[in-house]
């Protein structure tokens, strides 16, 4: 089953792939080896793999190097490939079990071939090949018979819908599926040309998700494929109350409401205009320089994008009756999604990415509405210290996750908490980029002058003192003394 995808969608499918930190259970780097067995023992792992952690599909790519990821090129060609007599293709799909949906699909990359197999995951019971039933252990494929505890696991999963995988609206008209779906955006967001006819355009919704076939005759609109997407959000009974809300408020309380509004759209088609809406009512300030005068804005843009995205794209969706929150207030901005989140929030800038709707998340980031894989908070922080401003708070009430970014104060109208954790965060930021907290680096990150050295030591006592930072070596002379996040420095313990 070759399939013509738009050579522009495959080769950012493969950039997506090759940010992986390594190879995973439903993804395996190849460069050559086309072994027909083996790559029917690897789709029955992969499908098994994509289902037991959460995936709508595996992935199998050659001409990509398993150890550094790095795109070398591929002499596999499974259009010729053969087992026997027999093409490789029909051989791989008569000796499946069930029978799954599979597709190979060629693209060059970097000026070189690359071959990616796109394999449905397995949906009720495990994918056998040639009679046995496979999974991947590390970066090994081994029978998973001889792994009760993953087989355990995977029925478990099997019994788990994930959102996107849900049904927003059953049995739908082809006509009506177009009429309810912004399909236009989609193929504009990914830079693919619009197909011509209205099969080809269902086509590509149903190979992302969006739509499925309904045995009873048109389409199934999944969750995915309406929160995104959705013309009306209103048209979706179920998600409806996952509308992003923006509240202004008068000054610091929430007291009083200037004004609210309720998004229409779905989260992607309407990104832009929630963005818009929302510069619109940020303040900026006055600034002065060279004679000159210019509006800057309250909050780094680049800031708010990105944990506006997040919001939408990590929240849980199992959260009822809620949906992602934008409050302005005179001071600052709160942006409150539904849900907890997977990793310590502590550890935002150094966790491995980590989402509870993975194939949402990889779709909207393949949009260009969210950053690359585990780099959003790094730039957030980065931009709220280029701008100057007061650290960004990270809090986790119960059932939710906020993000508050707060207006322009100076570092004596900051309060003990404040520059402590500023301390905190600039030192996560310097590690993550290889390099440590100094007493010149914070400087710079609150405008100090050089002769305020003694002030950027008192902040660093502080924060050493609150147990935030460390220094990276103890025995070092004060002058060239460099400091660490607590986490980093319990690593080189061995104590995290």
């Amino acid at each position: 089953m070759t399939s013509p995808r738009a050579k522009g969608y495959l080769a950012g499918l493969v950039q997506e792939l090759r940010g992986l930190p390594r190879e995973t259970p439903w993804a395996e780097f190849k460069v050559d080896n086309s072994d027909p067995q083996l790559i029917g023992e690897s789709i029955s792992a992969l499908a098994n793999g994509a289902a037991l952690h959460g995936k709508t599909r595996g992935w199998m790519v050659w001409g990509v190097r398993d150890d550094d990821h790095e795109v070398v090129g591929t002499a596999f060609e499974p259009a010729a490939a053969r087992k026997g007599n027999e093409e490789l293709e029909n051989w791989l799909l008569r000796l499946l079990r069930p029978r799954i949906d599979f597709r190979f699909h060629s693209v060059e990359v970097s000026g070189v071939p690359v071959v990616l197999l796109e394999i449905e995951r397995a949906v009720r019971t495990p994918v056998a090949f040639s009679g046995v039933e496979y999974v991947r252990v590390g970066s090994y494929t081994k029978k998973l018979k001889d792994f009760p505890e993953k087989e355990r696991a995977l029925w478990r999963a099997f019994d788990r819908v994930p959102f996107e995988d849900g049904k927003a609206l059953e049995r739908v008209a082809a006509d009506e599926v177009l009429r309810k779906l912004d399909y236009p955006a989609y193929y504009q967001l990914l830079n693919l040309p619009l197909p011509e006819g209205r099969a080809a355009i269902l086509e590509g919704l149903r190979s992302e998700g969006l739509v499925l076939p309904c045995e009873a005759g048109g389409y199934d609109i999944t969750n995915l494929g309406a929160i995104l997407l959705a013309r009306r959000l209103a048209d979706f009974p179920r998600l409806s109350r996952k509308a992003a809300r923006v509240i202004q408020y008068r000054g610091t309380g929430r007291t009083e409401t200037i004004r609210e509004q309720v998004g229409g759209k779905g989260y992607a088609n309407g990104f832009v205009g929630l963005l818009q809406y929302l510069d619109g009512l940020l303040p900026s300030n006055e600034v002065v320089g060279q004679a000159l005068r210019r509006d800057v804005p309250m909050f780094p843009p680049l800031a708010v994008r990105e944990i506006v995205a997040n919001a939408l794209i990590h929240q849980d969706f199992s959260a009822r009756g809620t949906g992602p929150m934008v409050e302005l207030f005179a001071d600052r901005l709160e942006v409150t999604s539904p849900g907890e989140p997977l990793v310590d929030k502590d550890r935002f800038l150094d966790s491995p990415p980590t989402s509870r709707n993975e194939t949402l998340a990889s779709l909207m980031r393949r949009f260009g509405i969210c950053e690359e894989r585990g780099s959003g908070i790094d730039k957030v922080v980065a931009q709220i210290e280029m701008f100057q401003l007061p650290p960004p708070l990270f809090e986790v009430p119960p059932g939710f996750t906020r993000v508050v970014l707060f207006g322009p104060r100076g570092l004596s109208e900051m309060d003990k908490e404040d520059r402590v954790r500023a301390c905190y965060l600039h030192a996560c930021l310097k590690y993550v980029q290889r390099d440590f907290l100094t007493n010149t680096s914070l400087r710079a990150r609150f405008g100090l002058d050089d002769k305020n050295r003694a002030t950027a030591s008192r902040l660093i006592r502080d924060a050493v003192s609150s147990g935030q930072i460390e220094p990276y070596d103890a025995d070092a002379s004060p002058r060239y003394m460099k400091y660490v996040p607590w986490w980093a420095a319990a690593t080189r313990r061995g104590l995290a």
